[in-house]
């Protein structure tokens, strides 16, 4: 754990279906840490590239260097203590939908709880990592943010939490419009019998990067509060 260079809090579903069926779509497996056998389906290798590194997962708290003074206790300490006062969030269920590009499921219906989570958990996060380097923030395209995208970054290190947050579970690298149209059927196909109704994010998951950039689930904390 202590060889990882980024940490994150994510959403990451417990054993079953979904979670086995959405581990083949991607080709990695974040429990075990290594590469799985992916559907025999066109262009699939290809097409779930980008986010095959990080796993399947749901953002809670985007990847950070530790602050000076932190370590990996720290972050862990933090993590199950939220965890422990914390109640799991859930909506009616997921959808597939096309975002700027890439294809990915997001909350049906009323999603206040999951938002107010994602922001309980980037608030007491946030004196964990380090400031954001120069190419840190380049990466980020400031000059293609808003206004109050740009304060976020600034502050919290990310662009699209609170009032900016789309919690999302992706599951395409970014596709041409009628690439995307066509993939968007094949997807739905493969998830249409493990959705969950409704979806509950009962679990706070920390997250590590490696020295290849690929995320392993490192911890998995439950939400008692």
């Amino acid at each position: 754990m202590d060889q990882m260079k980024r940490f994150a809090v994510y959403f990451a579903p417990r054993p079953g279906a979904f979670a086995t069926r959405a581990t083949a779509w991607l080709g990695w497996d974040v429990e075990t840490g290594q590469p799985v056998a992916q559907p025999d389906l066109p262009d699939l290798a290809r097409i779930t590239a980008e986010p095959r590194k990080y796993g399947f997962h749901g953002t809670l708290r985007a990847p950070f260097r530790l602050g000076q003074g932190v370590d990996v206790r720290a972050v862990q300490n933090t993590v199950a203590a939220l965890a422990g006062r914390l109640a799991p969030a859930q909506c009616e269920g997921l959808h597939l939908v096309n975002l700027e590009g890439f294809l990915a499921l997001v909350p049906r219906g009323d999603d206040r709880e999951i938002k107010n989570l994602a922001a309980e958990v980037v608030a007491a996060t946030n004196g964990l990592r380090a400031p954001l380097t120069e190419a840190e923030v380049a990466r980020r395209r400031p000059e293609s943010l808003t206004e109050p995208q740009r304060e976020l970054l600034s502050v919290y290190g990310y662009p699209f939490v609170f009032e900016e947050f789309q919690f999302h579970l992706t599951l395409t690298g970014r596709l041409p419009k009628d690439e995307a149209h066509a993939v968007a059927g094949t997807v739905a196909a493969q998830f249409a019998l493990v959705l969950p109704d409704p979806f509950v994010i009962e679990d706070l998951c920390l997250f590590g990067e490696d020295a290849e950039g690929r995320f392993h689930l490192l911890h998995r904390y439950a939400l008692t509060g």
